[in-house]
């Protein structure tokens, strides 16, 4: 059986280059373009007794997976924004687990959150893509440790994110055979 840790971080943490530039930048926004299709693409072909599947022991099903990364992204999108229009704003968290844990994110249907994808990332890269250079350093502070995040940052923050979730419902997808 895999190592955990290995099921928990199957690409790894996310880890920021000291210098982001344009092109480091560019890929993230690609990658942050191609979600939506990439996770459909994914996750469409599975059946309920498929998406109510936990990725890992103790983990998220892939259903829950799909509905999390609409959600966070969502308030993802929110930091984004709140770092362009206020100075260095405090952000508010929220319990990702709990929202996980409501009737919405056991039951609905992926459908949703994949059209919801779909419309933010498009308004979110259309977004990033406007910006002035000097509008990639603007930031806001994270409440967890009072961490500053770059507008930059944040870009890599959640191409990675997207990532690391499309990585733990692909290894699931692998390891069934499905």
């Amino acid at each position: 059986m895999e190592d955990l840790e290995k099921l928990r971080y199957p690409i790894g943490h996310f880890s920021c280059p000291k210098t982001i530039t344009r092109v480091v930048r560019d890929s993230w926004i690609h990658e942050l373009e191609n979600l939506p299709r990439r996770l459909g693409a994914l996750v469409l072909p599975l059946n309920d007794t498929q998406l109510d599947t936990p990725y890992r022991p103790q983990g998220w099903t892939v259903r829950q997976v799909v509905h999390h990364i609409a959600d966070s992204h969502h308030h993802s999108y929110t930091r984004f924004k709140w770092a362009l229009t206020e100075e260095a704003p405090l952000i508010k968290a929220y319990e990702e687990k709990s929202w996980s844990d409501l009737f919405d994110a056991k039951t609905a249907p992926i459908s949703l959150s994949l059209s919801y994808l779909e419309a933010l990332h498009a308004k979110l890269v259309f977004l990033l893509n406007g910006l002035k250079e000097s509008q990639f350093e603007n930031y806001y502070f994270h409440p967890d440790g009072h961490v500053k995040v770059t507008v930059a940052e944040n870009i890599g923050k959640y191409a990675w994110h997207g990532n690391h979730h499309l990585a733990h419902i692909q290894n699931l997808v692998n390891r069934k055979g499905w």
